[in-house]
C-alpha cells in the first residue's frame, strides 16, 4: 500500500479501501444495509405543505431500499414566546430559524419519547450516492474504530457514540479550530481529536477539483475521504442521535437554554466537548460540553439537493423571489445522485455521475 500523505497532525488510527464488492469487516457492521440503515428510525423533517419534497424523499429512499418517517416541520410564528428557550433572542435569531429549530427538536424528542437507540435525522431536500449502504459500512468501521465498541455492539456503528454527522456544509478539523491549533501535538486532547480513519481510492467522493468543503483535500490523496472526532460543522444536512446523544441536545438546546440557530448550537455542543477533552481545570473546562461524543464525515455522504425547477424552492429558511429557473437539479459532493438518478434506478439503465 502506498503511503498516504496525511497533513502532519493527522493521526491515522484505521485505512480502508473502498469496494463494492465484498464486506466490510466485522461481518456485523453490514447491518448498516437494513431498512433504516442501521439505525432504529430514520426521521425526515420538513413543511407539510412542500409535498414536492416529500415526493421526493419518498421516491429517492424507496429506489435505494431504506424507509423513513415524517416529522411535520414548524413555522416559527407559531412557536409561542413561553416556548423559546432560556438565552435565545427571537428577533436576532429570525423566525424561519426558530421554525427549523422546533421542528429539529421535535424529531429529537421522539427518540427520547419512544426510547430509541438511535435514528437518523435529515432534512427534506436530502440526497446521497446510489451507492449508500456501501459508504456507510465504511462510516461504521470508521466510528467503531475511532471509539470503543464491544465485540458485538448492539448497533453496527458501535455504542459509544452520541452524535454522528453525515451530512454538512462543511467543517474545519478539531485540531485546527482556533482553540486547539496551538496546542502542542502531545497535549491529550489533540492525541484524541487528531485521529483518523481513512478511507482511500473512495469511487464515490468527487475529483478533487469538484469536491466541496472546508477542508484542504490538496493536502491528501485524491479520493479520500475521513471518518473522524466532530469539529464544528456548519449545517444540519442529516445527523444521527444514540438515546444518550438525544436526551444531552433535548436538554441543551431546548431545556437549559438555546445559543443560536439549530446547526451552530448543536455544532457548538459538540465544540465545547472535544475542546476541553483532557482539560483538568473545572473552571476552563465548564461543562465539557456534557462530554459529547460525536463522529463526522469529510466530505459528507447526504448534501443538500438543488432541484430542477424555481431556484425559490431550495430553502423555507432563506426566500429567493427572482423567479430564476433551474433547468437541471444538482448535488455537490455527491457523485452518483440518487435525486438524478431516480429515472435510470426506475428504468434498470445505467448510473449518470454529476462529474464526468
Amino acid at each position: 500500500m502506498a503511503a498516504l500523505r496525511q497533513p502532519p497532525r493527522h493521526v491515522v488510527i484505521g485505512i480502508a479501501a473502498f469496494f463494492l464488492i465484498g464486506r466490510a469487516l466485522p461481518i456485523d457492521i453490514n447491518r448498516v444495509a437494513n431498512e433504516t440503515l442501521g439505525f432504529e428510525k430514520i426521521f425526515v423533517v420538513g413543511l407539510p405543505e412542500r409535498s414536492d419534497k416529500r415526493d421526493a424523499i419518498a421516491l429517492t429512499s424507496a429506489s435505494t431500499g431504506f424507509h423513513v418517517e415524517w416529522v411535520d416541520g414548524v413555522k416559527g410564528e407559531t412557536v409561542p414566546d413561553k416556548a423559546v428557550p432560556f438565552g435565545a433572542n427571537r428577533k436576532k435569531l429570525w423566525e424561519t430559524n426558530l421554525g427549523s429549530w422546533r421542528g429539529h427538536m421535535n424529531a429529537i424528542r421522539r427518540i427520547v419519547e419512544e426510547d430509541l437507540g438511535s435514528a437518523l435525522i435529515m432534512e427534506d431536500d436530502m440526497d446521497w450516492d446510489v451507492r449508500l449502504k456501501p459508504q456507510l459500512e465504511r462510516v461504521a468501521q470508521g466510528a467503531r474504530a475511532l471509539l470503543v465498541s464491544a465485540a458485538k455492539p448492539n448497533s453496527p456503528y458501535g455504542d459509544d457514540w452520541d452524535l454522528m454527522w453525515l451530512g454538512h456544509c462543511g467543517e474545519v478539523f478539531p485540531e485546527l479550530l482556533d482553540e486547539n491549533k496551538e496546542k502542542p501535538i502531545n497535549h491529550p486532547g489533540v492525541k484524541y481529536m487528531s485521529r483518523k480513519f481513512v478511507i482511500e481510492n473512495d469511487v464515490t467522493v468527487p475529483p478533487r477539483d469538484s469536491v466541496t468543503g472546508l477542508v484542504d483535500f490538496k493536502s491528501s490523496p485524491e479520493y479520500t475521504r475521513w471518518v473522524h472526532i466532530t469539529g464544528a460543522p456548519i449545517c444540519t444536512f442529516a445527523y444521527a442521535l444514540s438515546q444518550r446523544g438525544a436526551r444531552k441536545v433535548l436538554f441543551d438546546l431546548s431545556v437549559d437554554h438555546l445559543t443560536g440557530p439549530f446547526d451552530n448550537a448543536l455544532a457548538g455542543l459538540c465544540r465545547r466537548a472535544i475542546s476541553t477533552w483532557g482539560v483538568e481545570d473545572q473552571e476552563i473546562a465548564g461543562d465539557r460540553g456534557l462530554d459529547a461524543k460525536c463522529v463526522s464525515v469529510t466530505p459528507p455522504i447526504f448534501f443538500h439537493h438543488k432541484a430542477r425547477g424555481l431556484v425559490g424552492g431550495d430553502s423555507d429558511i432563506q426566500t429567493v423571489k427572482n423567479g430564476e429557473i433551474r433547468e437541471k437539479g444538482k448535488t455537490e459532493n455527491i457523485v452518483w445522485s440518487a435525486r438524478n438518478n431516480i429515472k435510470n434506478m426506475i428504468m434498470g439503465t445505467g448510473m449518470e455521475s454529476q462529474f464526468e
